[in-house]
């Protein structure tokens, strides 16, 4: 099982944590697998896109502009975290509804 986010996420930790097989790939220093990528934002849509995000609120209104797997490759960190993948599963947030998947 991976998981996708930053070592420093308060949720990604918890989510390690209930998560004992899970390893954690960091995106900002590993980045996420272009098939990852294309797959998650297939199943979850704009919804992947974390326009709360501090780096979100730095970029011009012209990077905004790209499309959103562009965004995402461009900067890791905009992707909403954890992105799980349990065997071609994939998962995204650490919600009520995806901790009891996982469970």
């Amino acid at each position: 099982m991976q998981l996708y986010g930053l070592k420093n996420c308060d949720t990604c930790r918890k989510a390690l944590k209930s998560l004992p097989t899970a390893v954690l790939v960091d995106v900002r220093a590993e980045g996420v697998p272009a098939e990852i990528l294309e797959r998650a934002h297939a199943e979850f849509g704009s919804a992947l896109l974390n326009t709360r995000s501090t780096t979100w609120r730095q970029l011009s209104a012209e990077e905004r502009a790209k499309p959103e797997l562009t965004l995402l490759s461009e900067h890791p960190t905009l992707m909403k975290r954890p992105l799980i993948d349990r065997d071609g599963e994939l998962f995204l947030s650490w919600s009520k509804e995806v901790q009891a998947a996982l469970a």
